[in-house]
């Protein structure tokens, strides 16, 4: 966590043995000891986002199943529909981008600086790899457990939209963010994902008029 931390605030350069430790409050020589080089280190980095990124799918996933499920049950067919299926994907996207942007801000900076470094360092970006196999993963598997209509197709594209959508927010200004502009940019993954579900259910404009 401690290289996270750094990664946010100085960048990958800032990332060092001594810095880690120095956060850490550890003694010299401690990070070294299990992370020889600095590409261990930032491989290290990139597995500890990979775990709590699985970790928080699935306390999402529990928490969230209970409600959504209510929400879809409670519509004409009693399952999820055109109508319902992109407003429910889109008020998810809204909590998981505002948590991601503000309360968890740090680990996405992080994220970014990582796969930015990944280019120039093969160990990194084959660690990087993992992560998004396992995104991908644990988003289907959500996905499977609140039986939306999803194509497997278009979980990656959602994926992809959302982790644009993820770079903008944690480069923009703690102040610029709020809620109208997340809810925004979480439809228009869904508009993207799901091309013509929103625009079937008439609730998104004709790019046309």
């Amino acid at each position: 966590d401690a290289a996270i931390a750094l990664l946010a605030s100085d960048g990958v350069r800032g990332l060092t043995h001594r810095a880690v430790e120095k956060i850490a409050d550890v003694p010299g020589g401690t990070a070294s000891n299990y992370f020889p080089t600095r590409e261990a280190l930032l491989v290290a980095a990139a597995d500890r986002v990979a775990e709590l990124h699985v970790r928080e799918m699935e306390s999402a996933s529990r928490s969230g199943l209970g409600a959504t499920r209510d929400t879809a049950v409670g519509t004409p067919d009693g399952v999820w529909d055109e109508v319902t299926t992109p407003a429910l994907l889109a008020d998810l996207l809204t909590e998981s981008l505002l948590s991601a942007a503000t309360d968890r801000r740090d680990r996405y900076l992080a994220v970014c600086e990582l796969r930015l470094e990944a280019g120039r360092r093969p160990a990194l970006a084959s660690a990087l790899s993992s992560v998004s196999a396992s995104m991908e993963k644990q988003t289907q598997a959500l996905h499977a457990e609140l039986a939306t209509p999803v194509p497997a197709f278009a979980i990656r594209t959602l994926i992809a939209l959302y982790t644009g959508a993820l770079f903008t927010l944690v480069t923009t200004p703690l102040d610029e963010i709020d809620a109208a502009t997340v809810r925004g940019l979480a439809e228009a993954i869904v508009d993207g994902a799901l091309p013509g579900r929103r625009n079937a259910a008439g609730t998104s404009a004709s790019p046309t008029g």
